[in-house]
This record gives C-alpha cells, sequence and structure tokens, in this order.
C-alpha cells in the first residue's frame, strides 16, 4: 500500500501520513525523486541502517540506526507520532522489505512509500531477464535452506544475500546436490560507484572480495543424479532419514492427497516420525506451515534435520506425547494422526482444535487404532478406505509381488 503523493510526505495532523518509507540505491540521493527528497530532508527523524544514512547525507534530523532486536526501534518510531518521521530502506521497501513490517503497525492511511527499482529489479535488467519468469528468493536474515526446493532444472533464480559469504554456500549448495554446472552470477553493489558483475560455474567458483550488498542469480543446470524435490508429493523414501517410522512413498501420497494442502494452511503432523508428512505438507506451498509432534527426542530432532536437507527448515516441531503436547499449540487447518491414534484422548483433542471447514485424516495399521477409527467414523462421519500396496521383489532367481501391511484411512472435514 504506497501512496506517491508528494504532498503527503510532509502532512502531520492526527489521521494523515507523519510516517514516510523511502527507498534509496547505491546512488543516494541522486537517485531520489523530488518528493522522496523532501521526505527525507523534512523530515525530523530518520530511521535506517548505517549504509542508508550514509548515502542520504548530509541530515539535520535526529538520526537511529536499527536495533536488534528491530522491535526496540520500531517502538521509536511509534513514539514519535506524529513527528514526521523517514525512514531509509534498499530499493523498493514492501519487497522483502521492512515495509511490510512497518505497515503492520501503523495504518495505510498513516504512511507514505517512495519505492525505487528493487535488486531483483535490478538484477534481471541487468541480465535481460523476465522478472516473473525468475524464481526470487531473499536469504537476508531467512534460513538459507529454503532455497532448496527451487533449484529445478532449467530455470532462472535471484537470490538476495544475506552478506558476502552467501554466493560461495550457494555454490558449494549446488555442487552437493548435483547442479555444479549451474551457471552463477554475483551481482555487487548496483546501481553505484562499486558495482560489478562477475559470471562463474558452481563447480568452478573462486570468487573473492564479494561485496556484502549482492545478489545471486543463477541459471541452474542439473546432472541426470541431481537430487530434485520433485513437485509432486511422495518423495523417495530414501530423502528422509529414519528408524523405521515412516510413512512410505506411495502412503504419503495418498495422504497428502487426503489432507488436500491450500496455500498458507497449517497442518497438525501427531506422532509424526520422520516427519514426512509434515514436510511434504510444507513443499506443496511456500506459505505453508506445519507443527509435527513427536514425543521421542531423537526422533524430534531427526525431523529437524530431515526438514532443513530438503527445504522447509521453519517447520516446526515440538517433543511432547499428545494430548498434552497439543495445549496451546496455534488452531490447526489439517490434522493427521500417523501415530497415537489409540491413545485416550488424542482424537477429541484434535477434533476439537481443529478449525470449521478443515479436514482430519488418520492412517492405520494396527487393530487398535483401526478399532478407534471405527467408531470415529461412526461419531463423526466421512470416509473410510482399505490401501494395500505391493512392491515387486527379487525371489530367489525370479520376481515376485510383496504386499505390505494394509492401512485403513479415515477422513473427515469438520463441520
Amino acid at each position: 500500500m504506497c501512496a506517491l503523493s508528494p504532498n503527503r510526505a510532509s502532512m502531520s495532523s492526527a489521521g494523515a501520513p507523519w510516517l514516510s518509507i523511502v527507498g534509496i540505491g547505491e546512488d543516494g540521493r541522486a537517485g531520489l525523486s523530488a518528493a522522496a527528497l523532501a521526505a527525507v530532508v523534512n523530515a525530523d527523524f530518520v530511521v535506517g541502517g548505517a549504509r542508508h544514512l550514509a548515502l542520504a547525507a548530509p541530515l539535520n534530523a535526529e538520526t537511529a540506526t536499527w536495533s536488534n532486536p528491530i522491535a526496540e526501534t520500531y517502538r521509536l518510531i511509534l513514539a514519535r507520532r506524529p513527528q514526521r518521521v523517514c525512514v531509509l530502506a534498499t530499493g523498493d521497501p514492501f519487497h522483502f522489505g521492512v515495509g511490510a513490517e512497518l505497515a503492520k503497525l501503523v495504518s495505510p492511511e498513516e504512511l507514505t512509500c517512495f519505492p525505487q527499482p528493487s535488486s531483483f529489479s535490478l538484477a534481471a535488467a541487468r541480465l535481460g531477464w523476465s522478472l516473473p519468469d525468475c524464481t526470487c528468493v531473499s536469504l537476508h536474515g531467512r534460513a538459507f535452506e529454503r532455497v532448496i526446493p527451487h533449484l529445478q532444472p532449467d530455470t532462472r533464480m535471484l537470490a538476495l544475500s544475506w552478506d558476502g559469504s552467501t554466493p560461495a554456500r550457494l555454490a558449494a549448495l549446488l555442487r552437493e546436490r548435483g547442479f555444479g554446472a549451474s551457471r552463477v552470477t554475483v551481482l555487487e553493489a548496483m546501481g553505484g560507484p562499486r558495482e560489478q558483475i562477475r559470471h562463474v560455474t558452481a563447480d568452478g567458483f573462486g570468487l573473492n572480495d564479494i561485496d556484502p550488498l549482492n545478489v545471486v542469480a543463477i541459471t541452474i543446470s542439473a546432472a541426470p543424479d541431481a537430487r530434485i524435490v520433485t513437485l509432486s508429493p511422495g518423495l523417495d523414501d530414501g530423502w528422509f532419514e529414519n528408524d523405521g517410522q515412516l510413512t512410505k512413498a506411495d502412503m504419503r501420497a495418498v495422504t497428502l492427497a487426503a489432507l488436500a494442502p491450500r496455500a498458507g494452511a497449517l497442518l497438525w503432523d501427531v506422532g509424526a516420525g520422520a516427519g514426512s508428512i509434515a514436510i511434504e505438507w510444507m513443499l506443496r506451498h511456500a506459505a505453508n506451515r506445519a507443527i509435527a509432534i513427536e514425543s521421542h527426542p531423537d526422533r524430534a530432532a531427526r525431523i529437524m534435520r530431515n526438514a532443513r536437507n530438503l527445504g522447509v527448515p521453519n517447520l516446526s516441531v515440538v517433543n511432547g506425547k499428545a494430548p498434552k503436547a497439543l495445549r496451546d499449540l496455534p488452531q490447526p487447518d489439517a490434522v493427521f494422526i500417523g501415530g497415537g491414534g489409540s491413545e485416550d484422548g488424542v482424537f477429541d483433542a484434535c477434533w476439537n482444535a481443529l478449525k470449521p471447514g478443515g479436514r482430519l485424516v488418520v492412517n492405520a495399521v494396527t487393530i487398535e487404532t483401526e478399532r478407534a477409527i471405527f467408531e470415529w467414523h461412526a461419531r463423526r462421519g466421512g470416509s473410510l478406505k482399505r490401501i494395500a500396496l505391493s512392491h515387486l521383489e527379487p525371489l530367489g532367481s525370479m520376481h515376485g509381488w510383496r504386499t505390505a501391511m494394509p492401512v485403513t484411512q479415515w477422513s473427515v472435514v469438520k463441520p
């Protein structure tokens, strides 16, 4: 919600804009519009990183750099209302920038934004890439492993770096996962006197003295044995470190279909084992969230390793036993009970917490859990299905079908 009216920057009456967010590039004041420059010059209080304040100098206003934690600076900004406050940010403040966080604290009517081209826009312009056709990922203050699901053959990625070490880390990750032939371009300090652009392959990466302000552009090339996180559910079982407590690939795909993931939805994976259901739920969409509840400490630690290796490091893991461990968790949009379904109170706790319209899916292998879901089905309705899978295996010098243990699956939508 950026308003570009130059008259709003100097207004400070009640209900009118008092907070200006100004995107500034490496060319400093020279790149600012007249309205953006007026917001900086006329401010009573200017906030930004040390680099931003230097780019906007000279400043007559009182200044402050971002604190750690950043919430302290937010409090300073809000305390200045209705004085004229200017926040400096890099490029477009609402594209992986501070603008979105500030917009949660003040109403749209109280702020004015003066964006400049984002780092992604500048990189695409330098390379002649179509920005809508690129995967854009920010690693600035975000988990590094989140790039893993985006490593898809013959695609283009733009990654906003945390610092000068990020390009080398990305190149190492590409090599480790079978993408060593990928072309890596490091674009440094774009738009200013220090700008430089360097090209290399991940296999041959040896760049030094990389400016902390950089974007990495990758044209992804995959070897035949590259570890590609496929777009459909049912990843190979070998991708999950496990102790045998794992929902196998075929059954996992069926279970994800029953859970019917939607963008931004929260899943509880109760009795998570290796965490495969929660991980694949999150892989369906970048906004999806999941909480894996697992009573065994070693399995809980293993879930986090699996989550990092598969590119969903933001998976939340609760080490505890249901139903006690479910208390005070955020309300789920869907629940999968893979273990402990026959335990007293687990179903009722999950059902009571589930949002209206949410889905609950239970996979039963044991007679005890199967008996429980028959009772729940009688009470709540839904659908029951028996799933039996067979795989071809060697049988002496020949081959035969080996049947896995059948699974009874109950799926129900809460009214």
